[in-house]
């Protein structure tokens, strides 16, 4: 009983160390303010971002808070310009709300006129308020963008740091005079299954977003090439955008068989595509990291590209992958021929680019994000 009393103060003390080192802890945290599109808008940065989302959820040194640019709105409400205004609104209500308490904010932002409906209200706010922002660019048409809208350039110069995903984007705002930070996209494998495709057969797959500077059509020109020496060939188009009826209107024009849109798809479903297929096709005229790429990589898919933007950064002709100059729907066919006709290429190919995924992997990835976050926070606290 006498050793009672100073076995309860020591446990007391030993409760409190604990709760003040939690809250030591807590207040260390970078708290970071995400915005970017959900998953309700199909493409690379709706899919980064959740990417990024899911792994900084497990990082002990970052409170995470995530704005998204496009809220869900009542389906009486989704008259076309009716839901634009309305979404802003919300979308302007919320980042005004959140942005107090953020310690950075990470913007991610495509190009052109969508860079003025959330980014720059973001970068605009957040010099007012003194908060650091790092404006995260995705687009592959960089060069134009900057190019043509000079307003644009400037908006971006408010921005702490503007971090691309690619060599050639740094290369793209080096023209401008804007300095740049590469930090490449992160990409999850697990959900991938690799699968060894000796000497593939002619199944063949595109997932690109159905737009112009994607250039679907020129897949399916190739593919018309291609099914003239297999006619047995099948090729699956995925996801959907404004130039689908185009595209199937053209896919029945130069007689294709086996050629099946399939539309939206979930991430289940991609992972069997990928599964199922044999060759990976896309012909787009201006890209810039695609994330498809990498998850072909992990699916021992092998790749027929073409050498737009920064799909050399990833792929190296006769390396990793094949490559062709864009437009050119006949040196396209010639490639995926190759790799049906040629004993070992594809494998060669696919296991070479699978030695790749580790460069985009968290642990390789998550530093670089975890530290400019670090330095950002800390510049801003001790400018105050």
């Amino acid at each position: 009983m006498l050793n009672a009393k100073p076995t309860v103060l020591a446990k007391v003390s030993q409760d409190t160390r604990q709760v003040s080192d939690s809250a030591s802890d807590a207040a260390r945290r970078v708290r970071v303010l995400l915005i970017a599109p959900t998953l309700d808008i199909i493409g690379g940065q709706s899919v980064q971002a959740g990417q990024l989302l899911g792994c900084l959820a497990n990082e002990p040194s970052a409170a995470i808070e995530f704005l998204p640019v496009n809220p869900r709105l009542h389906r009486a409400l989704s008259m076309k310009y009716v839901r634009t205004l309305i979404t802003l609104v919300l979308y302007l209500a919320r980042l005004a709300f959140s942005i107090r308490g953020a310690g950075v904010l990470h913007i991610f932002t495509p190009g052109y006129f969508a860079f003025y409906l959330a980014p720059a209200p973001a970068l605009l706010l957040a010099r007012m308020l003194g908060k650091p922002t790092i404006l995260n660019y995705h687009d592959g048409r960089a060069g134009d963008h900057l190019a043509h809208w000079p307003l644009a350039r400037r908006l971006m110069q408010l921005a702490t740091t503007i971090v691309v995903p690619s060599d050639y984007l740094v290369e793209v705002f080096a023209r401008f005079g804007l300095r740049t930070t590469r930090i490449h996209n992160v990409v999850e494998t697990e959900w991938l299954p690799y699968r060894q495709r000796g000497l593939p057969r002619p199944f063949f797959l595109h997932n690109r977003g159905l737009s112009a500077e994607y250039n679907p059509a020129c897949t399916l020109q190739a593919f018309g090439i291609i099914q003239q020496r297999y006619p047995t060939a099948r090729l699956t188009v995925a996801h959907d955008g404004p130039l689908r009826p185009e595209l199937e209107t053209l896919a029945r024009r130069l007689g294709l068989r086996h050629t099946h849109f399939v539309g939206s798809v979930s991430r289940e479903q991609m992972a069997a595509l990928y599964h199922a297929a044999d060759i990976y096709l896309m012909s787009p005229n201006a890209d810039n990291m695609p994330l498809s790429l990498l998850e072909c990589f992990a699916a021992g898919l092998p790749v027929v590209a073409s050498n737009a933007g920064g799909v050399p950064d990833m792929i190296r002709d006769e390396m990793n992958g094949l490559l062709f100059a864009p437009d050119d729907h006949q040196a396209m066919a010639a490639c995926a021929l190759r790799l049906l006709e040629e004993p070992g290429l594809a494998s060669r190919l696919a296991q070479n680019a699978r030695s790749q995924c580790a460069r985009y992997s968290w642990p390789r990835i998550g530093p670089q994000w975890m530290a400019l976050y670090r330095r950002l926070s800390t510049d801003s606290i001790n400018s105050v």
